[in-house]
């Protein structure tokens, strides 16, 4: 008598065709493709979305949740920020360069926002501004526009890249950790991925 035994079907791992891991911060001349791509398309909202991400290091929890209120004061754009994270309930403060306190102006301007509205609204008539999927979605256009796969990068790109910036240039993971809101430095080194070569040069250069 011959059984015929069926094999369960293989489980497809969750991780199939997919980049596991960080998501990789965008380098400098890929910011600047990107910017110039929105400023070419006037895409007012986008461009002032993508600069403050760039700019204030937020979760994009926190970035989406911003209020006019958060960055300016009447109509002008403050050089300095801060605002209370979701997530650790503590506040962290960011920098407001001029060329984002610029397009962030000319969008409140087009999108006539007062002091109290979300700076960012949906639209989207459920939510009052963008959800954190719809800032994927987003990040998503914005990085295969200059010809990235998307799937190696999201919101997590766009709080990582100054802050890896900053620490290529200065090696200061003190600095970053405060940018970036971290409670231990330990978080702010798994956080940026530092090689073990950057690890190894910083003790060299400490002499205790």
């Amino acid at each position: 008598m011959n059984f015929h035994i069926e094999h369960p079907k293989a489980s497809v791992p969750w991780n199939k065709g997919r980049l596991v891991g960080q998501k990789a911060p965008l380098k400098l001349k890929e910011i600047w493709a990107i910017r110039i791509r929105l400023q070419l398309a006037e895409k007012v909202r986008d461009l002032a979305l993508f600069n403050l991400a760039i700019d204030s290091k937020l979760r994009g929890c926190d970035l989406v949740s911003l209020r006019v209120l958060d960055v300016a004061q009447g109509k002008a754009v403050l050089p300095r920020a801060m605002v209370m994270q979701h997530k650790t309930h503590r506040p962290v403060q960011f920098e407001i360069t001029e060329q984002t306190r610029q397009s962030v102006t000319a969008w409140i301007e087009k999108a006539h926002l007062t002091s109290n509205q979300y700076l960012f609204p949906s639209r989207v008539a459920k939510s009052p501004h963008l959800s954190t999927r719809q800032y994927a979605r987003i990040v998503a256009g914005w990085v295969e526009s200059i010809g990235l796969d998307a799937s190696a990068y999201g919101t997590h790109t766009m709080r990582r890249t100054k802050a890896t910036l900053i620490y290529r240039r200065t090696k200061n993971l003190r600095a970053v950790q405060l940018l970036l809101g971290h409670t231990k430095l330990e978080s702010t080194v798994r956080y940026l991925g530092i090689e073990v070569d950057d690890a190894l040069e910083i003790a060299e250069q400490t002499e205790v």
